[in-house]
């Protein structure tokens, strides 16, 4: 590595924890770190992070800085994934039922997630890796895919949730989304033999430094109000029928409904009816006018 690529590599990571202090420090005077307690906690995890990793590399502790790399990585890939279900939370707020069904999928998404990372890690039998490594990268490699699926359904859907696209849910998802993509393009590139090191980790950190940015610049920005009687057709026809199959109406209903009816209108039959009218007595006694058909004589119930 020359020494003016040194520079650079040195000066985009020392970048990192300073945007990271400035969205956290953000956070804290607009009294966001509570609305997304998942998202301040994995500031804070890089801040740590970064603290000890440059002291153990400065030292030469490299014992010391591997087991924190692969320690804090695993922390941040649970905490990514745990961002992206608080972004979706942020996002269906107003909407309980598909909220609810969205929170169910995310624990099965992460189940899946799991069995993934440990089959992969069983069956990757290279002396390179440790198990363990293998399947915090695999789970590292799905949550990306995850954060890339969000940023998409936030851009195609915003419009039917109502959602400003200058919302702070969707400057996370919009940071870790960009991140992510341009994250799996290395990891392809470098699969490949595109692209190798050092330039794989100087345009990972340059683009990580743009998602910082643009954290930056969210947050910095008043949330709009996101109107909740806003007359949004389409989820709310969502809502309702996913509320329907959640508690749906019993096969019977119907019956009590319509003999409800029929007593109602029974019950308005004028009293008059009830005596038999002189058409009707002398159609009884097969006497009265031989045009006209015999009168029936409803009874009341």
């Amino acid at each position: 590595m020359s020494e003016k690529i040194r520079i650079l590599y040195y000066a985009l990571w020392f970048a990192h924890p300073i945007l990271q202090m400035g969205v956290a420090l953000l956070m804290l005077r607009a009294g966001l770190q509570r609305k997304f307690r998942f998202f301040f906690g994995y500031l804070l995890v890089q801040l740590f992070s970064f603290g000890v990793g440059f002291s153990a590399r400065f030292y030469d502790a490299y014992r010391v800085y591997f087991y924190l790399y692969w320690s804090a990585n695993a922390i941040s890939v649970a905490l990514g994934f745990a961002v992206i279900h608080e972004v979706f939370v942020d996002v269906f707020r107003f909407f309980h039922t598909l909220r609810d069904l969205g929170t169910v999928l995310f624990k099965w998404a992460g189940l899946v997630m799991l069995l993934v990372a440990g089959v992969v890690s069983v069956s990757a039998n290279t002396a390179e890796m440790s198990p363990l490594m293998q399947a915090i990268i695999t789970s590292q490699r799905c949550v990306r895919i995850i954060q890339v699926g969000m940023v998409l359904l936030l851009l195609f859907f915003a419009r039917y949730l109502g959602i400003s696209r200058r919302a702070h849910s969707f400057g996370i998802a919009l940071g870790f989304g960009f991140f992510a993509m341009i994250e799996l393009g290395l990891i392809a590139s470098f699969v490949g033999q595109h692209l190798v090191n050092p330039w794989i980790s100087i345009v990972n950190m340059s683009a990580y430094n743009l998602c910082l940015v643009v954290w930056v610049g969210y947050i910095a920005v008043k949330n709009p109000v996101q109107d909740s009687h806003a007359s949004l057709l389409q989820p709310q026809r969502w809502e309702q029928s996913l509320t329907d199959l959640h508690h749906p109406v019993p096969a019977d209903s119907l019956i009590p409904m319509f003999e409800d009816l029929v007593d109602r209108a029974l019950s308005r039959t004028p009293p008059e009816l009830d005596r038999p009218a002189p058409a009707a007595r002398g159609a009884a006694a097969g006497v009265g006018n031989p045009g006209l058909p015999p009168t029936s004589v409803p009874s009341k119930s």
